[in-house]
C-alpha cells in the first residue's frame, strides 16, 4: 500500500494552510506513535475478509463513505484489522450472531441482492444498483432484510466504517480536527471560540457557497 502524505494544502477549500500533523509535537509520544502509524503504516494484509468479500465490502465502504479518489483512508484494511482481532463494540443487538458472522452473512446478501437485480456480483454491478440496494437496507429499518431487521445490519456497517474512517488523520484534515489535544488540552470552550491552532471553516454552510456546484 502507498504511504499516505499530508500537507497543508490538504485542508482543502475549507481550511486552507491547515496541518493536523503539525500538532504532532505537542502530544505524548504513545499518541503519536498511533496516529503516526495510521499514515505511514497502515494494515497491508487482510486476514479477516476473503478476497471476495474483501471485494464486496470495499464497495460498500467506498458508497456509504464517498470514497471515489485519492488520497484513499485505508477503511477495509482498518475494518478487517479489527475484525481478526476481534476488537468489537463490545455490544451487539439480541437476536443477532456476534459481528464478525454479521459481516460475513451481510455481504452474502449484498451479492445475493446484486445478482437478482443485476446478474453480477455486488462489488461488479453498477453505482446506481449499489446505491439501490444499501439505499433498500436503510429505508427497511426495523423491517427485516434476509431475516433480520435491516436496521441492525445498517447500524453495523455504519459504525464499522465511520469509526475507521474519522480515526485517521485525512478526515480530520478534511473537517478541521487538530488531533487529540493531550496533554496540551483546551482552553478556549465555547461556541465559535477558537484555539491558536485551529483554523476558521471557510465554508461553514451552504449559504456561504458550499459544497460547490458540480
Amino acid at each position: 500500500m502507498t504511504e499516505l502524505t499530508l500537507s497543508p494544502s490538504s485542508g482543502g477549500d475549507r481550511f486552507p494552510d491547515f496541518s493536523v500533523m503539525a500538532q504532532a509535537p505537542h502530544w505524548d509520544d504513545a499518541t503519536r506513535d498511533v496516529i503516526e502509524a495510521r499514515i505511514d503504516h497502515p494494515p497491508e494484509d487482510r486476514s479477516f475478509f476473503t478476497t471476495h468479500e474483501a471485494l464486496t465490502a470495499t464497495a460498500l465502504f467506498n458508497q456509504l463513505l464517498d470514497q471515489t479518489g485519492e488520497p484513499h483512508i485505508p477503511v477495509i484494511e482498518m475494518v478487517d484489522s479489527r475484525l481478526a482481532a476481534g476488537e468489537t463494540d463490545g455490544w451487539r443487538y439480541a437476536g443477532m450472531p456476534e459481528d464478525r458472522v454479521s459481516w460475513r452473512d451481510s455481504l452474502r446478501w449484498l451479492d445475493e441482492d446484486a445478482a437478482a437485480l443485476a446478474q453480477a456480483s455486488f462489488d461488479r454491478s453498477s453505482h446506481a444498483v449499489q446505491v439501490l440496494i444499501i439505499q433498500k437496507v436503510q429505508d427497511l429499518g426495523p423491517k427485516p432484510w434476509h431475516g433480520v431487521p435491516a436496521g441492525h445490519i445498517w447500524s453495523l456497517w455504519t459504525r464499522y466504517a465511520c469509526t475507521a474512517f474519522y480515526s485517521h488523520p485525512l478526515a480530520w484534515q478534511e473537517i478541521g480536527f487538530p488531533g487529540p489535544a493531550y496533554p496540551r488540552g483546551y482552553k478556549n470552550i465555547g461556541i465559535d471560540r477558537r484555539e491558536p491552532f485551529e483554523v476558521r471553516d471557510e465554508h461553514p454552510n451552504i449559504a456561504d457557497g458550499w459544497p460547490p456546484e458540480s
